[in-house]
């Protein structure tokens, strides 16, 4: 009877052991509090991100309008048309090309007509140099000087073309150009000198002599000798392109 006792008793407390396993769900409760806590102060750091983020997507959308290419128009004779040469050899072509090459986002419109003189490069300016337009590189005059006009004609005329561009907001960069020596002593010093006088007058950039580096250099020009081949163009880009990246920093300043 009692062994009987003893292990009737046994089962008895085996069986009461499992009541303490109830203990044992502690830990996971902790664990879901902890779970809960960490949820909410992810929700707290989102909520605190959440301004930086909209500013930062703001900031990639106004991206495009504000990284948009330079628009650019060479107004000029048949020096900027490319005579002789295809489209692409062409000094806008070429210059823009040269700027890409540096990283820099420019479109340039060739408006260059052969034979043009200052008078006919005002005539045509409203539509040769389209709303729209950042900056204007001005080369005319060298048919002014070829054929003998007087350099007050030529002054008046180009004059009147930055007034008008400075007028609708657009800056200019002056390329000068030098007038044949055989005019004479006289011609030349009052032909030569209106394109600095220009640039003084209205405090724009300026390249002193559009042709720098290749006048007068047969491997460099076309038969005629005037008008440049299409490493001469090369040569023209290459002399001009420190004046027009500063230009270029200009319009950047005012926009």
């Amino acid at each position: 009877m009692i062994l009987t006792s003893r292990q009737s008793t046994t089962p008895a407390r085996i069986a009461s052991r499992p009541e303490r396993d109830v203990t044992s769900s502690r830990p996971a409760a902790r664990y879901g509090r902890g779970r809960a806590l960490v949820q909410s102060l992810a929700a707290f750091f989102w909520l605190a991100l959440a301004p930086a983020l909209m500013v930062s997507v703001m900031a990639q959308a106004q991206t495009p309008s504000q990284t948009r290419p330079l628009k650019l128009v060479a107004l000029g004779d048949s020096l900027s048309a490319g005579y002789g040469l295809p489209a692409n050899a062409a000094f806008p072509a070429v210059l823009e090309q040269a700027l890409r090459q540096k990283g820099i986002a420019v479109e340039i419109a060739n408006a260059g007509v052969s034979g043009d003189t200052a008078q006919g490069g005002l005539e045509r300016l409203d539509w040769s140099v389209p709303d729209g337009t950042d900056g204007v590189i001005l080369e005319l005059g060298a048919n002014d000087a070829l054929r003998g006009f007087d350099p007050a004609a030529t002054e008046k005329a180009l004059d009147e073309i930055i007034t008008r561009l400075k007028a609708r907001g657009i800056k200019v960069l002056l390329a000068g150009m030098y007038a044949p020596r055989n005019l004479g002593p006289d011609y030349a010093g009052r032909f030569d000198g209106l394109f600095k006088a220009l640039a003084e007058k209205h405090d724009l950039v300026f390249y002193p002599f559009f042709l720098d580096g290749i006048a007068g250099e047969r491997a460099l020009n076309q038969a005629d000798l005037l008008h440049p081949t299409a490493e001469g163009v090369r040569v023209v880009v290459e002399r001009i392109l420190p004046t027009v990246e500063r230009f270029l920093e200009t319009l950047r300043a005012r926009s």
